[in-house]
Formats: C-alpha cells, sequence, structure tokens
C-alpha cells in the first residue's frame, strides 16, 4: 500500500494538461469487442482503472499494442471465451467495475456475455438491473448465480425493441447501446444518459458502421446492422479532472492554465464552481483560473442559502460534488450539498472536521458546509482514502493545510488519476510518494 506525504500550504502556478476521461475510455475500449478489425484509440488515461480493463481484454485475446504514451490499437479478432467462465476472470473482473461493459459487446458479436459481481469504489448501492434488464428486452435470456456472484446473459439473436430505462444510467446506456447496434431491426431506448462520453461512444460506434440517431438526447434509436469496422477514436479530456484542478486552484490561493479542456463538453461545471465564488476565464479553450484571497458563495435569488445537487447530464457531475464540499470549507458563506445518488460518498467529510473544517453531515446524503474564507486554515492531519473521488479531495485539503498530512491507501486515488504526484510537483506541490 502506498502513501501520499503533503506539505500543505504551497501556492501552486503554471499550466497541467488533463488527462483523457476515465469514464469515456471504459466505454470505448470496451467497444473494440464489436468488430474483428483494428480499432486505434488515443488519449487513454494511463490510470489503474483502465489498464485493469486492457489486461482483461489482453486475456480475453484481443491483440493489444501501444503505439506511443496514449494510443493504442486494438484487434478482437480470435478471441478466448472460454477465458469468461475461468477462475481467474471472475478474480480479474471483479476488482473493476467498468469491466460489466464488456458484456453487452460478447453479447451483441457472440451471443454470450458474463461478469462477475464488480467492484469499485465504496460508495453505496450501485444497481445493474437496467443493464440486464435492457439485454432481456432485446431477447437474452439472464441468470445468476448467488453463490459465486456470477452474471450471465446469453442469445442466439438479438432483436431490436422499444425500452424506457427506469434510470438514466451511463454505463447501463453504454452497455444496451453497444448489444442493439447489432440486433435485428431497430431499439428506441428512452430516458437514455445523454453524457459527453456517451455521445463519444455513440459517434465511434457510427464511425464503425453502426447507425444511430439522437445523440445528445434522452432518445437513442438504433437501426441494427450485420458487421461493424474498425476506427480511430480520440478521448475528450477528464472533465472531473479538470474540476479537481479548478477547485485545487481555488483552495491553495494559486493561479494555474487548464490547457484544452473541450470548454463545451463540460456542461454545468464551470458555474457551479462560479456560484461558489470562483473567478475563471475562458482563454479559447483553456481555463485560467487567477489567484484569489477569497471567494463568496452566491445565496439564490431570494435570500435562502445555496444548494448544489448532483443530477444526470446535463446535470452537475456527482464526481465533482466531493470537490465542490472541500473548497466550500474555505469559501466565505454556507452551502448545502446534496448527493443524491450515491449514499455513502459524503462519508469522508470526518477526516475534514478533523482538519477543523465546519461541516455539519445531515444524512447520508446532505451536509452543509459554512465556509472560514481562509481565515482559519485546515489543519494537516493523516488520513486513508476510501474512493477515488473523496480522496482527491482529501488531497486538495490536505494541499491547502498547515503542515505535513499523510494520506494512506493511494492506490484509490491512482485508479483515477494519472501520475498525479509528478504532475502536482511541476506546478509547485510539495508531494512525495511513499511506498
Amino acid at each position: 500500500m502506498a502513501t501520499f506525504v503533503i506539505e500543505g500550504g504551497h501556492k501552486l502556478s503554471g499550466e497541467i494538461i488533463p488527462q483523457g476521461a476515465k469514464n469515456e475510455a471504459l466505454q470505448v475500449i470496451c467497444a473494440v469487442l464489436l468488430t474483428a478489425e483494428k480499432i486505434t484509440i488515443s488519449n487513454i488515461p494511463d490510470i489503474r482503472d483502465v489498464n485493469k480493463l486492457i489486461y482483461i481484454l489482453g486475456k480475453l485475446g484481443v491483440k493489444i499494442e501501444k503505439v506511443n504514451g496514449d494510443t493504442y490499437t486494438f484487434q478482437s479478432d480470435d478471441l478466448n471465451l472460454k477465458y469468461l467462465e475461468s477462475e481467474q476472470f471472475k478474480q480479474d473482473g471483479s476488482s473493476l467495475r467498468g469491466s460489466i461493459m464488456i458484456v453487452g459487446p460478447l453479447l451483441a458479436r457472440f451471443g454470450k456475455g458474463y461478469i462477475p459481481r464488480p467492484g469499485g469504489d465504496k460508495i453505496g448501492r450501485r444497481r445493474l438491473d437496467t443493464h440486464f434488464e435492457g439485454f432481456i428486452k432485446l431477447g437474452a435470456s439472464f441468470r445468476y448465480n448467488k453463490d459465486e456472484k456470477f452474471y450471465g446473459v446469453e442469445a442466439d439473436f438479438l432483436t431490436g425493441t422499444d425500452m424506457l430505462l427506469d434510470e438514466a444510467s451511463v454505463t447501463g446506456t453504454a452497455n444496451i447501446v453497444m448489444a442493439a447496434v447489432m440486433a435485428k431491426g431497430k431499439t428506441s431506448i428512452y430516458n437514455a444518459a445523454c453524457e459527453p462520453y456517451l455521445q463519444q461512444l455513440c459517434k465511434m460506434l457510427n464511425s464503425m458502421g453502426a447507425k444511430i440517431s439522437g445523440v445528445g438526447s434522452n432518445l437513442l434509436v438504433i437501426e441494427g446492422v450485420e458487421i461493424l469496422g474498425g476506427c480511430e477514436h480520440r478521448i475528450l479530456p477528464d472533465m472531473v479532472e479538470i474540476g479537481s484542478w479548478i477547485g485545487m486552484a481555488a483552495m491553495t490561493k494559486s493561479s494555474i492554465t487548464i490547457k484544452n479542456v473541450s470548454w463545451n463538453d463540460l456542461g454545468l461545471i464551470p458555474r457551479v464552481f462560479q456560484k461558489i465564488g470562483i473567478k475563471l476565464e475562458r482563454r479559447g479553450d483553456d481555463i485560467f483560473i487567477p489567484e484569489q484571497k477569497s471567494y463568496e458563495i452566491q445565496n439564490f435569488i431570494d435570500g435562502s442559502i445555496l444548494t448544489i445537487s448532483d443530477a444526470p447530464w446535463p446535470g452537475f457531475t456527482p464526481d465533482l460534488l466531493s470537490i465542490i464540499l472541500v473548497v466550500a470549507t474555505q469559501a466565505k458563506g454556507s452551502v448545502l450539498i446534496h448527493q443524491k445518488m450515491f449514499e455513502s460518498r459524503l462519508f469522508f467529510v470526518d477526516k475534514l472536521i478533523d482538519m477543523g473544517a465546519k461541516v455539519i453531515l445531515c444524512d447520508p446524503h446532505r451536509a452543509t458546509v459554512i465556509g472560514m474564507n481562509h481565515e482559519s486554515s485546515l489543519k494537516a492531519t493523516v488520513m486513508t482514502s476510501p474512493d477515488i473521488r473523496a480522496g482527491i479531495s482529501l488531497l486538495i485539503a490536505a494541499l491547502s493545510a498547515k503542515g505535513t498530512s499523510t494520506i494512506h491507501n493511494i492506490e484509490q486515488i491512482d485508479r483515477g488519476y494519472q501520475n498525479i504526484d509528478t504532475r502536482l510537483q511541476a506546478i509547485g506541490a510539495k508531494i512525495t510518494r511513499v511506498e
């Protein structure tokens, strides 16, 4: 287990380039299973979750070549489907939640898909019902081994249908879309997720020969095709990492430029940070955050306390609520953070309270933050990262705190952030990795 040792209280400066988007990478890498032809994907982030998925595909028989630092080719022309029923796969797949998205393309192309109950962040229940209900509606039979916690779907062929998803699940929508692109006839998916990363998946599939319309809306219409071909695809910058750097600049009273952010794909993210008082400027496709000694939370127009909550796209992403909460601890004013989608994601606030933050955890979904306006710095402490987003939030808190903090279990941070210690050192952070 590795640890970060962070000497807080130092200002940062310079430029930082966001990595490729983790959540898009997990989707589009699974899509390579839909064709026997070669696919090239660039801007792939070098992070644990993505590397684990690439490892699983390699064990499945996908021919993988690393062209350069962030570009890979994949060719799924001779797969070892027996691996899917092996003990090794049960162990490999259970450690990565994103592995669930291999099921849709395998079902579409080979008529069967298996997956152990996937792991991932400990942020509360994350249902898989949407995925499997979609496959069943397309004509697949479903089975679940409770003893081995192993799921399976099988079908001689899939048939297009109309479906209304019970929730706008991003991974659920992605999985169903990848199954439906090779189903017989037309499929319509209403209440589909429409995040930029899902849009990117649909654009990639269309470039492979799929026929998907309604991309960017919550109603996708898919005309099934018999075969898909190869393509080249570039992954968007990671919006969650971009939001993390905005929050880090504010908390450390630093001036930072975030390069090549694909501004038009950020949705509400810049506006929500502006609501808690953070100044940021659009400079071409970059974000410039000037040094601020203080930032003030806006109230609603009737004077009531601001509430920031998560919602499916185009609402505010739940992955940034932890960042917003930490940044609010040093704002002027108060805010209510309402985490609607996951019931355990706010439990890391006890560490912030230990550091001197004024946070009231109302219940598993809501926390009230009383900002200290940088009049009282957070205190250094020893912490353990419970998940990716809480981990980066605690790291931001430590960078702003007085003294030297220690964060254990940083493998959780490494799951979502590429070479974060060396990248932050380049802009002035005092952070050391201890194995």
